[in-house]
């Protein structure tokens, strides 16, 4: 940990960086490297590093070479991976093994997640025995598990040990540790037996020993499990961090709570692209990202949704005679359709939030459902009987002094009760195909948009048709 410096004035975090970043790219215009070295010692390290990121490629490096080692090693790790990538290929050799080198473990290994495998094999060579041993062990772990992520720098000791004894620990390896304001206590087989707080530590006497104050009440994850589980975990319990073990229950790490803070944005922003149509980030920035691999990423899921609204169109041509009888019936179509997937969508976008935070744990499928069944059927009667009302000023071509009209009030009736269950089918779909999907294998965020967008255009015109028929008797 760094101290921490001073902004250089009481000013939103949004516009320091834009400052920042604006002041930097001036200064290195006019070739002015000692202002822009001036200029950056007094900010903070993230902020550094999200200036640089908004530079023209060209200046990153010169900015980057005007920090002193110790701070370029930490703005590094705040840096994008393209922008970590980019440096990579620009730094002489030594450079870049000075960096990756005093990088903290967790972090050298998502960088290494997006390097190629032969440039990665080549830093390997180039780290310290002690750096390479711990890369190594978290490259072992299957991507998106707690091994992957966790950090192996973290303080253990064992129960005998005194709280002055365990104080003098913490002061020598304090620079050298990711994490200390956790303890954790080992038996002689590395397995975890324990937890102490740096709260508990201070306020403890000297003499008393580590097995008399800590919990041994102990969470603590497995390191294949899932980096969304961790972050749920401690997100829950507050914790500042939490303890990896491995099958022996032996201690082989700790994921801390900012390795959670990525992860969570990580995997929204992965939910957010999913339910935007199967649009993947694939980890870059998606404004920095070329439009042909932007179209490439987005073209998949619209030919899908392309070939099954075809269905629709062809439901719709089959009804030509109905349509032709009745022409007013066309005009309602979008509205129907339109109208039950804002309501699957809702459906959805609940039931999918409700299983990645496991709101929905306690609950089955079918209570599940039958609630939002119940809720569409609220919704589709409030929408139909607006629906109808308005149906039928239209269909009266938006006369109001005109005599009332059965026919008109029968084609308005079957807009409205065509609402209603389409309202209900949307809400079912919407809350049921999240489940589906997700008990045989697939992304519920990523499947589910598009499956109820079909059902709902296909079975909600098929209802409207049929419904209309039953009305006018046709």
């Amino acid at each position: 940990m760094t101290e921490n410096k001073i902004p250089l004035q009481t000013i939103s975090r949004s516009e320091l960086r834009q400052l920042v970043r604006t002041q930097l790219q001036m200064l290195l215009e006019q070739n002015n490297l000692e202002g822009a070295k001036a200029l950056l010692v007094p900010v903070q390290p993230v902020d550094i590093a999200e200036a640089i990121e908004g530079l023209p490629e060209a200046m990153q490096v010169i900015a980057f070479r005007l920090l002193s080692k110790a701070e370029a090693i930490e703005v590094y790790e705040y840096l994008d991976s393209s922008v970590q990538q980019s440096l990579i290929e620009e730094f002489k050799r030594q450079e870049v093994i000075d960096i990756v080198d005093k990088m903290s473990p967790d972090d050298r290994v998502r960088l290494f997640d997006e390097l190629p495998a032969k440039v990665v094999r080549r830093l390997l060579e180039q780290l310290s025995p002690k750096e390479r041993q711990a890369t190594a062990q978290l490259l072992g772990y299957e991507p998106d598990t707690a091994g992957r992520i966790m950090t192996p720098e973290y303080i253990s000791l064992k129960e005998t040990v005194t709280i002055g004894e365990t104080l003098e620990r913490i002061r020598s390896l304090a620079k050298a540790t990711e994490m200390i304001y956790y303890l954790y206590v080992t038996d002689a087989a590395r397995r975890l037996t324990g937890i102490v707080s740096l709260r508990d530590l201070v306020i403890s006497s000297p003499e008393r020993t580590l097995g008399e104050i800590m919990t041994r009440d102990v969470v603590y994850v497995h390191t294949g499990t899932d980096q969304e589980e961790v972050a749920r975990l401690i997100q829950r319990y507050d914790f500042l961090a939490v303890p990896i073990v491995d099958r022996e229950q032996r201690l082989v790490g700790i994921v801390t709570v900012d390795d959670v803070i990525d992860i969570l944005e990580e995997e929204t922003t992965e939910d957010i692209y999913a339910l935007g149509g199967g649009v993947q980030s694939g980890g870059d920035n998606y404004f920095q990202t070329d439009l042909l691999t932007v179209a490439r990423k987005r073209v998949v899921w619209l030919f899908v949704l392309l070939l099954t609204n075809s269905v629709t169109a062809t439901i719709i041509s089959s009804q030509e005679v109905l349509l032709q009888r009745v022409v007013a019936l066309a005009a309602f179509i979008p509205l129907l359709t339109g109208t039950g997937g804002n309501v699957g969508a809702q459906s959805s976008t609940v039931v999918i939030r409700g299983l990645n935070t496991d709101e929905l744990k306690d609950l089955g499928v079918g209570q599940v459902v039958f609630r939002e069944a119940r809720a569409g059927a609220l919704l589709g009667t409030i929408l139909g009987v607006v629906a109808t009302l308005w149906a039928y000023i239209l269909v009266q071509d938006g006369n109001f002094l005109a005599p009332f009209s059965m026919y008109s009030f029968f084609i308005a009736l079957s807009v409205g009760l065509s609402l209603i269950a389409i309202a209900i089918l949307a809400s079912i779909a919407g809350s049921a195909l999240p489940f589906l999907f997700r008990s045989i294998g697939f992304d519920p965020a990523l499947m589910s948009a598009p499956f109820i967008t079909t059902a709902v255009d296909v079975l909600g015109v098929l209802i409207y048709f049929n419904i209309a028929r039953v009305i006018l008797k046709l």
